[in-house]
Parts: C-alpha cells; sequence; structure tokens
C-alpha cells in the first residue's frame, strides 16, 4: 500500500514545482529576478542561464539590478532579454544593467491572469492523472489479491487525500498570483 503512496506523491510534488515554475515566468508589476531564470547566453560555449553568469538584485521595487562577473557579457546579456519577448528594455550604466519592470496595462494583467488559471489546470489534471494511476494500481494489485477490499478502500481514501491537499496548494499559488497580478 505504502508503495503506491511513495510513488505518487514524488509526481504530484513535480507537478507542482512545475506550476511554481510556470508562475515565475509570469510578469508581474514587482521585479523579481526569477523572471530571468530561462534566459540563456553564450558563455564561453556554453548556453547558460544569467543568473549562472551574473548577481541579480532588486531595486526599488520594480527595478531589476544586474551585474556581470564577467563585464564582456554586458552587450550579450542586453540582446538575450530583449530577444525573450518579456516585454522589458534593459538599460546599461557602465558595468550595471538595469531592467525597469513596465506598470502592467489592465488588458494584459487580465492576459496574464488567464495564463495564470490555464497553468494552475495544466497542473491540477497532471495530478488527477496521478490519482487516477495510482487508483488503476490499487485496483490490480486488488485482482492480483495482494490485499482486500477494505485495504482498497483505505488506499483509494489516502489517494484522494494527497490529491486533495496538492490541489489546495495549486489554488492558493493560483489565488496568490492572481493577488499579485491585481495589485498596483
Amino acid at each position: 500500500m505504502n508503495e503506491i503512496i511513495d510513488q505518487m506523491k514524488p509526481k504530484m510534488q513535480k507537478a507542482f514545482q512545475s506550476l511554481l515554475h510556470e508562475f515565475n515566468k509570469i510578469r508581474t508589476g514587482r521585479a523579481n529576478p526569477s523572471i530571468l531564470d530561462d534566459i540563456k547566453i553564450d558563455y564561453y560555449g556554453n548556453q547558460t542561464p544569467i543568473n549562472q553568469t551574473s548577481n541579480i538584485s532588486v531595486e526599488e521595487g520594480r527595478t531589476l539590478a544586474i551585474s556581470p562577473w564577467d563585464k564582456s557579457l554586458i552587450e550579450e546579456i542586453e540582446k538575450a532579454i530583449m530577444k525573450a519577448d518579456l516585454g522589458l528594455n534593459p538599460n546599461t550604466n557602465g558595468d550595471l544593467i538595469r531592467v525597469t519592470m513596465p506598470a502592467l496595462t489592465e488588458e494584459t494583467r487580465q492576459e496574464y491572469i488567464k495564463q495564470a488559471k490555464n497553468e494552475a489546470e495544466n497542473s491540477r489534471i497532471s495530478i488527477r492523472n496521478t490519482r487516477r494511476d495510482a487508483n488503476n494500481s490499487a485496483k490490480e494489485m486488488h485482482k492480483e489479491g495482494n490485499f482486500s477490499e477494505d485495504d482498497l478502500k483505505r488506499i483509494e481514501d489516502l489517494v484522494q487525500k494527497e490529491t486533495d491537499y496538492f490541489i489546495g496548494l495549486v489554488d492558493a499559488e493560483l489565488k496568490k498570483k492572481e493577488e499579485d497580478l491585481i495589485e498596483i
């Protein structure tokens, strides 16, 4: 019984972590260094994330300050941020790149909320699919005679509790993201 639960939990956790990763890509009015996590630059022949080549900090709530360790990368980082199509315009000031987060219009806020809801639904679907697979495994083991009808019901209840827990986490993160997007 525990084997089914032990196999199911990491899959649900991975679906939730994936949602958090996708939410980090959705821009809010506040500066957040994680928005640059997926932007890569050519660093000595390797595609390397900006956060592994520079120090990224938040200035004044709406501005990211990027200080590359290797100053020759400044132009490369600027180009990568522009190509990323995040609606960001980097400004270089000597050894520092500043990226000011533009204010979100009502239309873009609604579009980002819609995107966040879509990502949350994809995560819920993944969690429910994991539940279905776990329940099918339990039913298969029951048919093979590995455990009784009561044990099957117990496993299904445990699986449902885990599913409810992870879907609750997804809903809480979605609510938090929507509040961030609505906030001016």
